[in-house]
């Protein structure tokens, strides 16, 4: 990320990456719907990234650890031990769905935000 796109571009390129790593492992569950053994894999990652953009704004110099939150931000994948299925699968189709669903709205109002700042930036650029 540099200083033209600033931490809000960099927020939005994040979320799309961590949004992206979301629909995989949800892709990934539903097509193991029916592999014996497979466990249903979550990622995770607001909760711990927004604990830490609150204690970086508390920090003495909030942009610099706001943006430094930003470019380390990571992601945190765990597979779910409880079986649903006789044949100790994990998946429950019709949650995985559901979370498809969900994810692929965030995907499309992330994309879009970032395709307005980029018309924005080509508009200051072209004049």
């Amino acid at each position: 990320m540099n200083g033209l796109t600033g931490s809000g571009f960099g927020m939005l390129e994040r979320s799309m990456e961590f949004l992206w790593a979301k629909q995989t492992a949800i892709l990934d569950n539903i097509a193991n719907a029916e592999t014996p053994n497979y466990k249903t894999k979550t990622v995770t990652f607001e909760e711990s990234f927004e604990q830490q953009l609150r204690a970086a704004q508390r920090s003495a110099k909030p942009a610099q650890a706001v943006r430094e939150v930003i470019e380390n931000a990571s992601w945190d994948v765990w597979e779910d031990g409880e079986s649903v299925h006789l044949n100790d699968n994990g998946v429950n189709v019709t949650e995985q769905s559901v979370e498809l669903i969900r994810n692929a709205y965030q995907l499309s109002h992330v994309y879009k935000a970032i395709t307005g700042d980029l018309s924005i930036m080509r508009a200051a650029i072209n004049g």
